[in-house]
């Protein structure tokens, strides 16, 4: 427990139950390409059966935090339909919601969101109604698994007002984050967003600490930081870019490792932490799930994910002649699924998928109800949801061809949607 802190919070548990978590999730996700043409990217499926924004959500559950708003934008109807059916079985009675926030052009410019400090600045009236003393924001659209309450503790127990989340990444790889220049307490004496030389950890020459988009804030300076930035003509309306780089200086920020919130992390040498943005990181991360030990553990009771779904019979595999069966190795093959006198190997099939006689499937990930016809190969494919693979059609094997018909990643993969289906025809 937390020992009692600067604002008279008593325990971490009363901490909790006076913070409020905002899920930003009204991303577009455009380097998806095809898969975010209907849906925001979170709400875009991932393992099987789980959509990327139930990451977030169950961190959230599995830390005690159950007061969630999430602000939604971009083509928001699955994702709203998402979390009224999988997350709105909590008590309001006892102060527990998950609720959904669209975009409703709440200020006198009547806009859309500008930038994430906005999305939050938009909708001040609902964030004082639940009257906070933390506010906890943080994207919907990453795959990690982290104990906010750990963070939370840190933040209390530090005297910070604002404090970052941050993983330790290579330097190469940090200019495509916002980069913290912290002190031996880790307090931030700088944030740079996106720098081409950023700072490397004193104590780890190469690695430099990155923003990972997750921030408390005390909730009167929040309020007092937005309606300021809401005013700059020349401001993004952006944390990463103007509010966190404009407070450093001003108030105490802290940086929180990730690695001491992060859940399994069981003697591994770097935490679990996926921005799945791009259809390669996208294939990379459903992939590692077909390993022997994965790097995310889905299977761990103490830290489970929680979803909607709907309920379907258990996967079938049929056929065991010489000439087809029907089998499925080192993969993940989801409820509903149908593997007819065909072979797959190293794939994912997520819920509702069918695979017909004959057929090859493998390094592929096989959205829902999507049907492989018969005599086909798939390898190191992404087939979108509910597309019809016509018979005898080859993918995988021919890289220019694959190219002219689909789309093909720089790292090899072939996304294959209905839609570049059709245009065969």
């Amino acid at each position: 427990m937390a020992d009692k802190s600067k604002n008279g919070v008593a325990n971490l548990n009363e901490a909790i139950r006076q913070s409020l978590i905002l899920v930003l999730a009204g991303g577009r996700g455009s380097r998806l390409k095809n898969l975010t043409d209907t849906e925001a990217k979170p709400a875009v499926p991932f393992a099987g059966k789980f959509r990327i924004i139930d990451f977030a959500l169950s961190n959230c559950v599995n830390s005690g935090m159950r007061r969630v708003g999430v602000l939604t934008q971009y083509r928001a109807h699955n994702l709203i339909q998402h979390v009224q059916r999988g997350w709105g079985s909590f008590r309001a009675e006892f102060d527990e919601f998950v609720e959904v926030w669209p975009a409703q052009q709440q200020t006198a410019a009547e806009s859309w969101y500008s930038g994430t400090a906005d999305a939050v600045y938009q909708n001040i009236d609902l964030i004082e109604s639940h009257h906070p003393k933390y506010v906890v924001i943080l994207g919907g659209d990453h795959i990690y698994k982290q104990d906010y309450s750990v963070m939370l503790d840190h933040h209390i127990t530090s005297g910070a007002q604002v404090t970052v989340a941050c993983l330790e990444v290579p330097v190469a790889e940090a200019r495509e984050f916002g980069v913290m220049d912290v002190d031996e307490q880790d307090q931030i004496v700088k944030f740079l967003e996106k720098p081409q030389t950023p700072p490397e950890l004193p104590n780890r020459p190469g690695w430099a600490l990155a923003s990972m988009g997750i921030y408390i804030f005390d909730h009167e300076l929040l309020v007092e930081q937005l309606e300021r930035d809401a005013l700059l003509e020349d401001s993004s309306h952006d944390f990463g870019k103007d509010l966190i780089p404009y407070l450093v200086p001003k108030v105490k920020v802290m940086a929180h490792r990730f690695s001491h919130s992060c859940v399994g992390l069981d003697g591994k040498k770097e935490p679990y932490w996926r921005d799945v943005g791009t259809l390669d990181a996208y294939w990379e991360a459903n992939m590692d799930l077909t390993h022997v030990t994965p790097e995310l553990d889905l299977y761990d009771p103490k830290w489970p994910i929680w979803t909607y779904q709907v309920q379907r019979p258990a996967a079938k595999f049929v056929f065991n002649d010489d000439s087809r069966r029907g089998y499925a190795v080192d993969s993940l093959v989801s409820a509903g699924c149908v593997v007819s006198g065909s072979a797959v190997e190293r794939s994912l099939l997520f819920t509702d998928v069918r695979v017909n006689s004959y057929s090859f499937v493998s390094d592929s990930v096989i959205l829902s109800h999507a049907d492989i016809g018969r005599k086909c190969t798939l390898i190191k494919c992404i087939v979108g949801p509910n597309t019809v693979i016509p018979d005898g059609m080859v993918i995988g094997k021919d890289p220019q061809l694959d190219a002219q018909r689909f789309y093909r990643t720089e790292g090899g993969v072939t996304l294959v949607t209905q839609e570049h289906i059709d245009k065969l025809k």
